[in-house]
Order: structure tokens, then sequence, then C-alpha cells
């Protein structure tokens, strides 16, 4: 049984990632950390939290021997739009705390460390549909550069020291669980909140901006099974590509229209319509399907369908 530590866990992606792992592997085994305090009651209730800044190894290091951990599920990270409002933030907390984990990993030889990379690891000079596990890598904004960056790092760490990293390139992820938190695709959950409460919504994106998207529990789902799979069946040490649906703000809107009659959605572009111009429209993850047998679960309809469902119950009306 892994003894984890999470850090980001209060973020969009470690507040579910915590509570699946604490079902599955046992709350006892699953350590969650941040820079905040949780503000979710699940979480809060679910186990055992550690403030953890993780630009500090030797705090790390601390909770590390404390817990006896022997896996690192490393979700920090300064999202796309947010980042380029502050890259050496960016900088800092995306590329110089991975080092920090990888060194105190291959230090006190750690079993495993997860990783989220991005399709924004991508660039203009990459093929924009059906993007393939191995192609051009340019990325031109700070966030795509750091995801880059920290897939050589965890490639190198491998290669070097034989450290069990694995990553994935996450698309754009749709929960229910925490609001929008400062991505180019956050658009895809922004909408839901404001189809609820008042029936408009002014999309930042063109209405015919394809991007790669996934909802939150083939993320987790696939995250598990990724860091499960035997050793042997990982084939690369860069990240895998990883996707579900590709959709636009308009195809999205029309499925929302099903269940909310009367909804209304504009669109003004602004700064982010230029990164989402150099991301893919849809992404080949082929290999990650050969390699440890990923697989979707949720279509557009299903996953509009049971947003609208949690999202309803969770504004109460």
């Amino acid at each position: 049984m892994p003894k984890i530590l999470i850090t980001g866990a209060c973020g969009q992606i470690g507040s579910e990632m915590t509570l699946a792992l604490r079902e599955r592997y046992g709350k006892d085994n699953v350590l969650a950390t941040d820079i905040r305090e949780p503000e979710d009651e699940n979480l809060r209730a679910s186990g055992a939290f550690e403030y953890l800044n993780v630009l500090e190894e030797q705090h790390i290091a601390r909770l590390v021997q404390k817990y006896k951990i022997d896996t690192i599920y490393h979700l920090v990270g300064i999202l796309s739009a947010a980042g380029e409002k502050n890259p050496d933030n960016a900088w800092m907390v995306n590329v110089n705390s991975l080092k920090n984990v990888l060194d105190l990993a291959k230090n006190l030889g750690l079993r495993q460390v997860f990783w989220p990379s991005s399709i924004a690891a991508f660039g203009p000079g990459s093929p924009r549909e059906n993007t393939p596990q191995a192609t051009i890598m340019d990325p031109n904004t700070i966030y795509g550069i750091t995801k880059w960056t920290g897939e050589l790092l965890c490639n190198y760490y491998y290669n070097k020291y034989r450290l069990d990293v694995r990553s994935l390139r996450y698309p754009g992820l749709i929960s229910y669980v925490t609001p929008p938190g400062g991505g180019t695709t956050d658009y895809a959950i922004d909408i839901f909140y404001q189809a609820i409460k008042t029936k408009q919504y002014i999309c930042f994106l063109r209405e015919d901006t394809m991007l790669p998207m996934m909802y939150m529990d083939d993320a987790i789902g696939g995250t598990v099974k990724l860091m499960e799979a035997p050793a042997h069946a990982i084939r690369t040490r860069l990240a895998y590509n990883f996707t579900a649906i590709s959709f636009t703000p308009k195809q999205i809107a029309d499925e929302i229209k099903k269940h909310i009659p009367g909804f209304v959605c504009t669109y003004a572009p602004d700064r982010r319509q230029t990164i989402a111009d150099t991301w893919p429209r849809s992404v080949d993850d082929s290999v990650a399907q050969r390699d440890w047998g990923w697989k979707p679960q949720y279509t557009l309809s299903a996953m509009v369908e049971d947003m609208l469902k949690h999202l309803k119950k969770k504004l109460k009306t």
C-alpha cells in the first residue's frame, strides 16, 4: 500500500485527488498538504492535513520522514492566464518546486512521483489536429514553458537516477467541486455557474475555439491507472498525451441549452484567445491507450448532465 503525500491538495485537481486516493488506499495512507487551509468540509474531515511550502525542500523532507511517505503527487502549479500576469512566480512555483520534489525523492529513495504536465507544453509549431505523442514542442506561454521544462526534468531524473516519475499532459479539466482557477480552459467551468445563476454567459474565447477537455472523474481515474501500471508498461518518462473529448464554447453552450432553456452565451475574446490559439484542437492519446489501457468514460452530453446535477445541488437552486 503506498504512503502518499499530495502537494496542492486544496487546488482544483488536489481537492478531488485527495478524496479519491483516501477512498482507494485508506485515509491514514494519504497526507494532504497546501500553503492554505482547506475550505472544503469533506477534505478537512477526510484525513490528515499539514501546511507545506513546496519551495522549502527541507520542509517537504520533514513531512516525508514524519509520515513515512514513499509516493508524492506534486500538484502545485500556477495556471496559464495567471502565469502570464507574473512569469517569475510561475517559474518559481512550477519549476523550482518540481526540482525540490525530484531531488528529495532521489535523495530519500522514494518509490514514485506523479507530476501533471499540460497540453500547454505544445506550441504554435505543434500539429493542432490529433497532436501526436512525440512532436515539435515550442510553447510560447510561461505556463507552457514551465510544463515542457518539467517534462524534461522528469525524463532526466528517470534516465540518470531511475526515479519512477510519471506524468500526463492534462487537457482542460472540468469539475463542479472547485471554482474556476485562472486557466484558459476554465470558461468550460464558469459557463455552468453562470447558466444556472443568470442564464447568461460572456465567453472569453471565440465560439469556434476547439480545445481538448476532460471531466475530472476521468482525470482522477486515469491518473490512478497510470500510477498503478507496472513499471515495464511505462514507455515514456516525458508526459503521456491524455484526453477525452474536444469541443468548442458553442458546442458546450448548445448542450447546456438542452437542460436550461433560454440560456444565452455571447462571445468577447480577450488575451486568453491568443493562448488558446497555440494549443491543440485535438490530441492523439493512442500511446497511453496502448501502454497502460487508458480509456475515458464521459462524453460531452454525459459530462454536461452530471455537472448540472451536482452544481444545482451545490448552489441550492
